[in-house]
C-alpha cells in the first residue's frame, strides 16, 4: 500500500494525539510528545489541526509531524517504523517538494528521532546538523522530594497568574489568558497540569506545564520558566521538582525535558532538580532549496 500524506483536520486530532501517546516509552529517543501538541493548542484547535501532518499506510498512521513555525517540522515515527525504507523515502520527498504542503522553500529545519533511517537519508541528501539540544530525564519510580515552596495546580480561576509568570519569564511572549483557556480546552490537557510556585510573600515566581502521556510512559515539561524578577533563588529547581512530583501522581514513569545545550543555566537547573542528561540531539537543517531531483529533503 502507498504511503499517504494527510492533514487530519480538527476531527482527526484525537487519533494523532492517541498515536503520539502510544509511541512514548522508556528508552525512546527524544521525540514529539502529545504535550507538544497540547502546548501548540494555545493557538486553538483549528490552528493546531492546520499545523499537523500524518503519514499513513493501509489506514495506519506511521508518522506525525507538527509545523511548529513556518520553517520547522517536528516529526516522530512509530517505533516499529524507524527503519521503514518506504516511509523514510516518502518523508524525504514530502519535505523536499513545497507543493506537498509540508515545508516551504529556503531555510528549514526538521526534528526527527535520532537513529531513524530518515536521519541517514537527510544526511545523504545534504541536510546539515544544527545546534545541539540536551534532553534530560528524571526517574519517577522512586519518591520525589518536597520542592520546598508552595506549589498550586492552577485552574481557570487562577490562569492569569500562570500567564503573568510565563510572560515575565519569556521575552517577547504573546501568551494570554485567552490562549491559556484555548490550551486547557485541548485534548492533551486532560492529562496535563499547570503549576505555579509562590515565594514567602505570596508572589507567583515560577510556572511549568506538565503533560502526561498515560500511566507508565514518560511525561513532559513544556514550558518551564522563572519570573525575571525572582531568578537566582532556586525557584527553577523547586518548580522542576514539583513538576516531577505531579507527573508521578499522574502515573508517569519518568519526567523529560529538552533545552538548548548552550543554555547552561537551564541544564544546571534541571540537574539540580534530579534530572540526568541524555545524549545530545540535533535538528537537521537546509540552507536553501535543493536544485537536484529525486529523493530530496
Amino acid at each position: 500500500m502507498a504511503i499517504v500524506l494527510g492533514k487530519p483536520g480538527v476531527d482527526g486530532l484525537s487519533e494523532a494525539v492517541g498515536v503520539l501517546r502510544d509511541w512514548q516509552y522508556e528508552g525512546a529517543p527524544m521525540q514529539l510528545h502529545p504535550g507538544d501538541l497540547g502546548w501548540f493548542w494555545r493557538s486553538g484547535a483549528e490552528a493546531t489541526a492546520a499545523a499537523v501532518r500524518t503519514w499513513s499506510r493501509d489506514g495506519r498512521i506511521l508518522a506525525v509531524g507538527l509545523l511548529d513555525g513556518p520553517g520547522l517540522l517536528r516529526l516522530t515515527i512509530a517505533p516499529d517504523a524507524h527503519q521503514d525504507e518506504e516511509l523514510a523515502q516518502q518523508l524525504v520527498r514530502d519535505v523536499t517538494e513545497p507543493e506537498r504542503g509540508v515545508l516551504p522553500e529556503g531555510n528549514v529545519n526538521i526534528e526527527a528521532p535520532m537513529g531513524a533511517l530518515l536521519q541517514d537519508l537527510l544526511s545523504e541528501d545534504g541536510w546539515n546538523t544544527d545546534e545541539p539540544w540536551t534532553p534530560l530525564r528524571r526517574d519517577l519510580t522512586v519518591p520525589v522530594q518536597d520542592p520546598g515552596v508552595r506549589i498550586v495546580a492552577v485552574g481557570p480561576e487562577r490562569a492569569h497568574e500562570f500567564v503573568a509568570v510565563h510572560r515575565a519569564a519569556w521575552d517577547g511572549s504573546r501568551f494570554t489568558d485567552e490562549r491559556w483557556h484555548a490550551m486547557a480546552a485541548g485534548l492533551p490537557y486532560a492529562d496535563a497540569r499547570c503549576l505555579v510556585a509562590y515565594d514567602g510573600q505570596g508572589d507567583a515566581v515560577a510556572a511549568v506545564t506538565v503533560w502526561s502521556a498515560g500511566p507508565g510512559k514518560p511525561g513532559l515539561l513544556e514550558p518551564m520558566g522563572v519570573h525575571r524578577k525572582h531568578r537566582g533563588h532556586g525557584y527553577g529547581k523547586a518548580i522542576s521538582v514539583a513538576a516531577a512530583a505531579t507527573l508521578q501522581e499522574l502515573g508517569s514513569s519518568s519526567a523529560i525535558v529538552c533545552t538548548p545545550s548552550s543554555n547552561a543555566g537551564a541544564v544546571a537547573t534541571y540537574e539540580s532538580a534530579g534530572f540526568r542528561q541524555l545524549a545530545e540531539v540535533r535538528d537537521r537543517y537546509r540552507d536553501a532549496f535543493p536544485t537536484s531531483c529525486g529523493s530530496e529533503a
